[in-house]
């Protein structure tokens, strides 16, 4: 769960690569799966699809007793609020759920009016104001 994700868990990522384009997407979920490579498209074994994927810089290390690295991936399921925008995510976002407009290299993300599915107030649209929750 994103909420379980610390900065130094992150702390050797080089860029975020996206698979598609994540303005029109509220929220992605992410998580740090185990991985062969510091670098190139991961194998997808989830249900729905892959949006994006982290790589790493040369000084990460590899698990000792595994020999994978631990890279986010970024994915959103069938039942999701993109493709079904009236279903179980209508209001709302799971636990691992982030606005992706607040990732970045090294940064975690966080919950925004938008990802949870609620529109932020006419005042604080007009000031161009979001918040994080």
């Amino acid at each position: 769960m994103s909420s379980l994700i610390t900065e130094d868990e992150i702390n050797h990522e080089t860029e975020l690569v996206w698979l598609e384009d994540i303005a029109d997407l509220d929220y992605v979920r992410q998580s740090l799966d185990r991985l062969p490579t510091r670098k190139g498209r991961p194998a997808y074994h989830r249900d729905g699809r892959m949006v994006g994927y982290a790589l790493l810089g040369p000084k990460a290390k590899a698990s000792r007793s595994s020999g994978t690295f631990r890279r986010r991936v970024f994915w959103l399921l069938p039942h999701d609020r993109d493709s079904a925008p009236e279903g179980l995510y209508a209001t709302g976002a799971p636990a691992e759920a982030v606005d992706p407009r607040t990732l970045a290299a090294r940064v975690k993300g966080y919950k925004t009016e938008r990802s949870e599915g609620g529109p932020p107030s006419t005042a604080m649209q007009e000031l161009g104001i979001t918040l994080p929750l």
